[in-house]
Parts: structure tokens; C-alpha cells; sequence
């Protein structure tokens, strides 16, 4: 999903900080530029925190720190900076590198500063990327909608996704039909960071899977029909157990 801060955009992709959803932390890592790691205050480092931020370090992903939850009683934020210390993440204002922010998910207090920092941080990134080429990006969750065929979430890295386009994902192709946004509006372009939903391909494609504008609907069938029979055949060789 997408918020709007003073006139700028910051596209949030979650996952889960439950034991089951490690691939998708994986993911998550991996298609973004800035990973936000949220700590409760009250329970500090969890074995999950420090699995997601070995996934975002292994992505190369530049590492903030959200300590949510400092409206609790039993909340202690100097604990889970020193925690973070024993991590190599040690906060700006005890003389580390680290961005680390204090927030209440119950209040809202601290989310404003929170979005600022995350401003801040890509500003002195300079993530940038252009809008006048093909795009392409990944998948981020697929499924197979009534009434509407197969559909993909997208987030786009590079370049505009237009209505009409045609889409090329692993095995599965098609013309894009539609686009609808994080609010279900159904969009004319998606600009690069933009989530969005993707009608049109003629299959479901795996999340995490590469997707690319093709110059024609010839193209994208022929790559498509041969990543279909070079995947059929790694199946085939594949011994059984």
C-alpha cells in the first residue's frame, strides 16, 4: 500500500512477523530499498526480528528500526536499543549509524517522524528510477480472482506500466486489462514504486516472479511457451523418490 507525506509517495510492502511467513520475509527484503524492522517495546528482539534483519543485510537493504508499542507500562525502548547494539545496530543518538524511531501503532504518536526519516533516508540513498522505458518489477501476490481470471499485485521498479501493455511474467503473459490501486481505483498508468493490481495474464504467476513489458504479444508468447516446456522438462528430470 501507498501513503502520501507532504506531497511524496512511500509505497510499504508488510510482512509478517509470524514463524510461517519467512519466505515472505525473504521477498519482502529483496524487492525493497529501505527495510523498516518493528520491535515491540515490551517484548524487544524476537528470533523472527533477527531472521528479518539477516534477510534485509543478505538484500543489501538499508536497515531503520521502528521500536513500536512505547505506550505500554512495561515498555522500555533503552532495552531494545541495546539490543539492537549486540546486533551491529546501534542507534544515531548513542553514536551509531542506525535510524531508530519510537512509536505507538495504538496513539500514532512518533508515525509522523517515522514517514519523515523515511524520507530522509532515501533522500540520502537518492533512489531514483526512470518512468520513460518499459517497466518491469515483481510480482508480490498472485492468485485466481471470480470473475476477474488470474490477477497479480505488482510493484514496479523501473518505468510506467500502461493499460495495453503487454506483460510478460515467468510462463505466463498477456495484455494488461486493468490496474487498480491500493484503494481498488482502477488506474490508466503505474509509475515506478507503485503497487498494483494486474488483469490480464493467462496464468497466475509465482510471487517473487520477474515481470517485463514485451515490445508485442508474438514475443511474450514465444518466451513464454519456451520457459513452459524448458520448466515441463526439468519436471520430467527430476527422479522420483
Amino acid at each position: 500500500y501507498m501513503v502520501d507525506v507532504h506531497g511524496r509517495k512511500i509505497t510499504f510492502l508488510d510482512t509478517p512477523g509470524h514463524a510461517a511467513f519467512t519466505g515472505m520475509r525473504a521477498r519482502g527484503a529483496n524487492l525493497t530499498d529501505i527495510a523498516v524492522i518493528i520491535v515491540a517495546a515490551d517484548d524487544g528482539i524476537m528470533p523472527q526480528t533477527i531472521e528479518a534483519v539477516q534477510h534485509a543485510r543478505a538484500a543489501n537493504a538499508c536497515i531503520m528500526v521502528a521500536i513500536n508499542k512505547t505506550d505500554l507500562p512495561n515498555a522500555s525502548a533503552d532495552r531494545v536499543k541495546k539490543q539492537l547494539q549486540t546486533m551491529e545496530l546501534t542507534p544515531e543518538e548513542w553514536g551509531g549509524q542506525t535510524i531508530v524511531c519510537e512509536v505507538s501503532a495504538v496513539t500514532g504518536a512518533g508515525v509522523d517522524h517515522l514517514l519523515e526519516m523515511i524520507l530522509l533516508q532515501a533522500d540520502m540513498l537518492d533512489l531514483k528510477a526512470s518512468k520513460k522505458r518499459r517497466a518491469d518489477g515483481h510480482v508480490i501476490e498472485s492468485q485466481l480472482e471470480a470473475g476477474m481470471g488470474p490477477t497479480a499485485s505488482l510493484l514496479i521498479k523501473r518505468g510506467t506500466l500502461t493499460v495495453g501493455d503487454v506483460i510478460l511474467c515467468g510462463q505466463h503473459f498477456g495484455r494488461v486489462r486493468a490496474l487498480i490501486n491500493d484503494h481498488g481505483v482502477r488506474m490508466r498508468t503505474a509509475e515506478p514504486s507503485t503497487p498494483i493490481k494486474c488483469l490480464g495474464l493467462s496464468g497466475v504467476p509465482d510471487a517473487g516472479a520477474y515481470f517485463t513489458v514485451c515490445a508485442n504479444e508474438k514475443v511474450a508468447r514465444e518466451v513464454a511457451g519456451a520457459r513452459a516446456v524448458e520448466a515441463k522438462a526439468q519436471q520430467v528430470a527430476v527422479p522420483k523418490k
